[in-house]
């Protein structure tokens, strides 16, 4: 008898001091949903003395938000108690004294004392796990993106390497065509021109001189695409605006393109509105003779080119209409494109690459650049900037 009343009391004791030591928190709770006991860590945890706690309902201690569901919930646990985590999957959380709201883990079991039953609730506050699971969800999350922006990064580059190896390919084949025609008529005419060294052959040895002349030009021309081309994708071209007579520029730009004008053709130029712009001349005069030429080349013989310059609510507009060739609808939303050349211009010499140089120069000059073309019937191109 006496062994087992020592036995008895070192349990309590023990009891007492798990209870009072535990370094997690430990509620006893009636079933009536009133707090019975309260160990010390609890005041930790809730900032509540444990004199406030007894005999209040346990859901003083439930996010306001929360508590009618967790009457249900506990007075369910009475019914049918036993000893498991409580939501299990959910995120729990626990509401302070001063009213802050903190996320915890409990675990529930319970006893029976004098026919009663009593609900044990051990609760751990997981602040600091829930902070380092934010903190390693937001570095991958971070990892994340910056495995999607390289993955993006290394697609891109794949497709650009895809899209050079097609350029050179497409260049390859536009050398060796566009160079073999006017380096042939090179070859030809340096050898004729040695046959007509007479007097009286003047004539025959002019044909030749200007048919090599014609050649270095149109090799010219197709080298400075590709040079301008390459400055541009480099971002080398810079701008210099000044202020100048857009009307005057046009008149001095009109006879650089005289001599690529065919047989009967000519240019008709007009201005409407004021005709002072701040502008960068060299790249606009680029583009002004890039859009001629196209209308000049693409045109027939006895052919009008209409120019138009117009300055209107403080816009520069300048318009190259043709009646050539035109552009096949099914083909007008490559046009900028590089390399790009219609089906149906047929011989007629040229890179591809004149009208995305085009449309580089004119975004340069905070611009756009817009087209109506018919098949067979002619095509428009205007350009449209800020006059200042």
């Amino acid at each position: 008898m006496i062994e087992q009343n020592s036995t008895s009391l070192e349990s309590e004791a023990g009891f007492r001091v798990l209870f009072q030591y535990a370094t997690i928190g430990i509620l006893v709770v009636g079933d009536r949903g009133r707090i019975e006991l309260a160990n010390p860590s609890i005041e930790g945890l809730f900032g509540y003395k444990i004199a406030e706690l007894i005999g209040q309902p346990l859901e003083i201690l439930i996010p306001t938000d929360m508590r009618a569901k967790h009457e249900h919930h506990r007075e369910g646990y009475f019914t049918k108690p036993k000893a498991r985590s409580m939501g299990l999957g959910m995120d729990l959380f626990a509401r302070k004294k001063d009213g802050s709201v903190f996320p915890v883990e409990i675990s529930l079991g319970h006893y029976e004392l004098a026919g009663a039953t009593l609900a044990v609730a051990f609760v751990t506050d997981i602040t600091l796990r829930k902070e380092a699971e934010q903190k390693l969800k937001k570095s991958n999350e971070e990892l994340e993106s910056r495995v999607r922006a390289r993955t993006l990064e290394l697609t891109d580059a794949l497709g650009r390497e895809k899209e050079l190896n097609e350029m050179k390919s497409r260049f390859v084949s536009m050398a060796s065509h566009e160079f073999r025609t006017p380096l042939s008529a090179v070859l030809s005419s340096a050898s004729l021109i040695e046959q007509y060294t007479q007097p009286g052959q003047e004539e025959k040895r002019n044909k030749h001189i200007a048919r090599i002349k014609s050649s270095v030009k149109n090799l010219t021309e197709i080298l400075n695409d590709f040079l301008s081309l390459d400055k541009l994708e480099q971002g080398k071209v810079e701008t210099e605006r000044e202020v100048f007579d857009v009307h005057d520029f046009v008149k001095d730009v009109l006879p650089e393109v005289e001599n690529m004008l065919k047989a009967g053709q000519y240019i008709q130029y007009s201005h409407l509105g004021k005709r002072e712009i701040i502008q960068d001349k060299k790249i606009l005069r680029n583009v002004m003779l890039n859009l001629l030429s196209n209308a000049i080349k693409y045109s027939h013989e006895n052919s009008l080119v209409q120019l138009t310059t117009e300055i209107k609510n403080n816009q520069v507009y300048i318009k190259v209409k043709d009646s050539g060739i035109g552009i096949p609808e099914e083909e007008q939303k490559k046009l900028f494109g590089k390399f790009f050349r219609a089906k149906n211009s047929g011989n007629i010499q040229g890179t591809g690459l004149g009208l995305n140089i085009v449309k580089r120069y004119v975004e340069l000059l905070a611009g756009k650049i817009y087209f109506e073309s018919k098949e067979n019937e002619g095509t428009t191109f205007t350009v449209e900037f800020p006059q200042n």
